[in-house]
């Protein structure tokens, strides 16, 4: 590990964070304070700031893609078209879900579900959180159905323990090195962190 370089980080929310925390230490480095975790909107009104941050200290913003563009560099363009060089301004195509998915063996084992069942493109999914539940709702643990999918009378789109379960997965299955075999946007993000942690 890189020693003494820490790398800042704003994000969506607490399953972003894990992912981030985790792909920080993956890239040599160690994670410094998180910011945000109050959604998109909450992320967008602050990325002058973060940008400005980014000046003094490495950074790294993560949000998800979802349907607010057709593709990642619309959204970065739209966003933040002139990032500084110490700022990874990362899009996760469509959601982070995705790039958990994308280690497909370890997610299966975690969820109890055939690997099979998996998708074997999931940057292609339109609404991978869905797509999550719905794998959950497949799990032949009962612990994974109650805590992830979502109870029909609470009008919820993921179970009261969905995050909660997510982040025990990065922190403790989750290989970002065989997701990125598969996910474009995953890769490009460990590699936008790899450069910092080489420039420090």
């Amino acid at each position: 590990m890189a020693d003494g370089i820490a790398i800042s980080a704003a994000v969506e929310g607490v399953v972003d964070e894990a992912v981030v925390r985790k792909l920080i230490a993956y890239a040599g480095a160690m994670p410094g304070d998180v910011h945000g975790r109050q959604g998109k909107a909450f992320l967008r009104q602050r990325m002058v700031g973060y940008n400005h941050a980014a000046r003094h200290s490495p950074w790294i913003v993560l949000v998800d893609l979802d349907r607010d563009a057709d593709c990642a560099p619309s959204l970065r363009a739209a966003w933040l078209p002139a990032p500084s060089p110490r700022l990874c301004f990362r899009i996760a195509v469509r959601e982070v879900e995705s790039w958990l998915m994308a280690d497909a063996e370890r997610l299966s084992e975690f969820l109890r579900v055939a690997r099979s069942r998996l998708p074997r493109a999931p940057e292609r999914i339109q609404d991978p959180k869905t797509e999550m539940v719905n794998l959950a709702r497949n799990s032949r643990r009962r612990d994974i159905r109650d805590d992830m999918v979502p109870r029909p009378e609470s009008g919820r789109s993921v179970g009261a323990a969905y995050a909660s379960r997510l982040i025990e997965f990065v922190a403790d299955r989750w290989r970002p090195d065989h997701a990125a075999r598969r996910c474009e946007s995953l890769r490009r993000a460990i590699e936008c962190l790899r450069r910092l942690v080489a420039a420090a």
